[in-house]
């Protein structure tokens, strides 16, 4: 439902934002373009069989002579003399594509991944679509408001009618023999279990509102028939649920525009890794004479740090001026504030907010970047909404990693040392995690090896207290690759920029000023960092086309 929303606002909006774009006037082939953007998002969007998107070998056979006739008209438009951002928005288009035909050719997660037919998504992501292969027929029940207006309910009816089809054709389909991405599925489905019976207790069903409730009956009967279909093909799967590493090279050049292959991605982040954990014993040798950090262990504490974390880091990025304050960018974080975790139950994640939010409310730009695409559309209809098969990781996941190293060299910490040694922690997490997903991706590990990676090189044990987010972060990089790395490498290639850019500055004889940085880069819209590079510095990357 979302994405036809968006294709449509697109078609209404394209003429529009093509005639009215003051910035970056286009030239009059740029038209061409985005008719073939419309046409190829349209084609994306797959026919549905018996009310469910159709992911048959036979409709895919069908349409590939389509998709093909997409790819030679995309080829087919000049633009060597076009101004850079029209060229970006070429190269996002062809980057979408080529994320299609190596989803057809190799990854095939409707063949390989049961829990790519998982529908139902209770919360928003903090990037601009799911991150993972997702499918056509999402239920996001974070978009719906109780009570239930009769179109709401309606919609919620319809979204849960898609379910039995839909599982039903995933038997015919599941034909791989990835044991790993099989076996984790299955926890996927367990999991819709518990929100389905969460949508439940929300909607507290009267006797009038039949449709909706045999809807969720079978929904559910379907979800759990599933569930023990997969536990029954299990043993037969064994067989690896890695891509290897030619795939996963030309898969992260190709379409998440990356100038690195599978080694590249291994040395960075084994010695972002090191870097990390060096810069962690230094910080404790500087911090030996300071009183250890006390968590919030009441809910009381924990809303006064929180709070104060807020007013820290809203003030800390105004006055060390670092970012333009935009009204929305406050409330977005304040959304996003998190919740009291009792002691025992703390994952990485929260340990750490429970000593000092900041560090985990810096990479929370996150949510500063949708307020922004939601209350300032790009001004390039290609642009303006969510790119496909993530190619938005390096920029947003990248950046939001990125700024948690920057803030503390910026002074955010100023007034509290021992938060910095929670900055390389996070650092060294994300590394040890990405290592993992990579000798995942290669065959040289199963996702149970690649987890005990992502285990032992995180600092202090912060991964040992909850096996529950493990599982979950192995296995989604296991199902979309590069995902689990981009964290690191789209850190990697921000700096770079930021290298190129104040190299510029410095040639002109002009200062470098950090919120002019985040200006051009945040305006130039969830796209892969290379294309941002392009766009902020002129210097284009060696694509081949």
């Amino acid at each position: 439902m979302k994405r036809i929303l968006f294709i449509t606002y697109v078609l209404l909006m394209g003429t529009n934002a093509i005639n009215s774009q003051q910035k970056n006037p286009q030239p009059p082939e740029y038209r061409s373009l985005v008719e073939l953007f419309n046409d190829w998002r349209d084609f994306e969007d797959p026919p549905r069989l018996n009310g469910a998107p159709d992911y048959t070998a036979d409709r895919f056979k069908k349409d590939h002579r389509a998709f093909k006739d997409l790819q030679d008209r995309l080829t087919q438009i000049p633009i060597d003399d076009w101004p850079i951002p029209a060229q970006v928005d070429w190269h996002i288009v062809r980057a979408e594509m080529n994320g299609y035909d190596f989803n057809y050719r190799v990854l095939q997660p409707w063949v390989r991944d049961p829990a790519y037919y998982q529908t139902i998504w209770m919360h928003q992501s903090d990037v601009p679509a799911h991150e993972g292969p997702t499918n056509h027929a999402t239920l996001e029940f974070w978009t719906y408001q109780f009570p239930l207006t009769h179109d709401e309910e309606k919609r919620l009816t319809n979204d849960l009618k898609v379910i039995p089809p839909f599982l039903d054709q995933a038997r015919g389909n599941l034909t791989g023999n990835a044991r790993d991405l099989w076996v984790a599925g299955i926890e996927n489905f367990k999991q819709q279990v518990v929100d389905l019976n969460k949508i439940a207790e929300k909607l507290k069903l009267s006797k009038d509102q039949v449709a909706l409730s045999v809807s969720l009956e079978n929904a559910m009967a379907a979800t759990k028939d599933f569930i023990i279909w997969l536990e029954e093909q299990a043993p037969d799967k064994t067989g690896p649920s890695g891509i290897g590493k030619e795939n996963y090279t030309w898969y992260q050049q190709n379409v998440h525009l990356l100038p690195l292959t599978w080694e590249d991605e291994v040395r960075l982040l084994q010695r972002e890794l090191d870097r990390a954990w060096t810069s962690l014993k230094l910080e404790e040798q500087n911090n030996m004479d300071l009183p250890l950090m006390s968590a919030a262990n009441t809910p009381e504490e924990f809303a006064q740090l929180t709070e104060r974390g807020v007013q820290r880091f809203m003030n800390f990025l105004s006055e060390k001026e670092i970012m333009t304050i935009k009204s929305n960018m406050e409330p977005a974080l304040r959304e996003h504030m998190g919740q009291f975790v009792p002691e025992d139950e703390r994952n990485f994640f929260s340990i750490g907010m429970h000593y000092d939010p900041l560090p985990l409310y810096s990479h929370f730009i996150h949510w500063f970047d949708l307020a922004q695409v939601r209350d300032e559309p790009h001004e390039s209809p290609i642009r303006r909404g969510p790119l496909l098969y993530n190619i938005f990781d390096s920029k947003n996941e990248g950046i939001a990693t990125s700024v948690e190293e920057m803030f503390m060299h910026a002074g955010l910490y100023e007034d509290s040392p021992r938060s910095r040694e929670i900055v390389w922690i996070m650092i060294a997490q994300r590394a040890a995690r990405g290592l993992g997903s990579l000798y995942a991706h290669a065959n040289e590990m199963t996702m149970a090896e690649a987890s005990q990676v992502h285990v032992k090189w995180t600092p202090r044990g912060w991964m040992k207290r909850e096996p529950h987010l493990l599982q979950f972060e192995q296995h989604f990089y296991l199902r979309q690759p590069g995902y689990g790395t981009c964290y690191i490498t789209g850190k990697y290639l921000i700096e770079r920029i930021l290298t190129e850019w104040s190299e510029q500055l410095e040639e002109q004889g002009k200062p470098f000023v950090m919120k002019d940085f985040f200006q051009a880069f945040n305006d130039s819209g969830n796209i892969p960092v290379e294309l941002v590079r392009w766009q902020m510095t002129g210097n284009k990357p060696n694509y081949n086309q």
